[in-house]
């Protein structure tokens, strides 16, 4: 069994584009996302009408979440889901709707956005120093009590890595199909950033001796969707799909 496993395409499309391509050339059984699919200053809606058509299994990530009350009450003050809402038709919305939070496979492996329990709370990541760090597996496991999965599959920091935990579990993180960085300020302020344009995913295979992961990288034309994003507005995206590091 071979899973391909992809998170945070936010709009690029090319990127999603690009990553499908690999796992199709890699010969993966079936392909999973771990959500924040739209949400960005680039092809919301021709990323949601491309995922919808090829059909993954998907969860809604934190910005699904954002979109929904954006669209339902008003609130939201993120400018990629306020992008994305003006230009999502009633397909679109209906999809996002209808995406579950967490999802265990029949395979065995259970796939969260954040950590089961938040689509906000980092799983495999923690804030040291003002950026986002791999964490220790103990303290990992920590957030993972009652969690009876051999592999546990999460997004959101847009970093990736594969952890195994003392017990054999496997955390992994696929990193972000389609931005390399960014510079949150609200909260506690922290960077991400994986150092390079390319696209990222993960490949969970399973043998005779269990699961283990691949973290994988793509290159594609970061330099479209760097282009764009200035046409629209964000001149902090385009500085990060050029170079993989957040703008200063």
């Amino acid at each position: 069994m071979r899973l391909g496993v992809v998170s945070d395409i936010h709009g690029n499309l090319a990127a999603l584009e690009a990553v499908a391509d690999a796992l199709a050339s890699a010969g993966v059984d079936a392909i999973v996302n771990l959500g924040d699919c739209v949400s960005g200053p680039l092809l919301p809606a021709e990323t949601a009408r491309w995922l919808m058509h090829v059909g993954w299994p998907t969860i809604a990530g934190n910005h699904e979440r954002q979109l929904l009350a954006l669209r339902d009450r008003g609130v939201g003050e993120s400018a990629s889901d306020r992008f994305a809402a003006a230009r999502l038709d009633a397909d679109a919305w209906h999809w996002i709707a209808r995406l579950p939070p967490v999802l265990q496979l029949r395979e065995g492996p259970l796939l969260c956005h954040g950590t089961p329990d938040s689509d906000l709370a980092p799983l495999a990541h923690a804030i040291e120093q003002a950026r986002m760090v791999a964490d220790t597996p103990a303290r990992i496991a920590t957030r993972l009590p009652d969690i009876d999965a051999p592999v546990i599959a999460c997004g959101h920091t847009h970093l990736p890595v594969a952890m195994r935990l003392e017990d054999g579990r496997l955390v992994v993180n696929p990193g972000s199909v389609g931005l390399q960085a960014f510079r949150e300020t609200r909260g506690t302020p922290y960077v991400v950033e994986a150092g390079s344009p390319h696209a990222r995913y993960a490949v969970l295979t399973r043998d005779a001796h269990g699961w283990r992961a691949d973290l994988q990288h793509v290159a594609y034309d970061f330099e479209s969707m760097a282009h764009l994003a200035e046409r629209h507005g964000a001149p902090d995206w385009a500085h990060a799909l050029r170079n993989g590091l957040a703008p200063a």
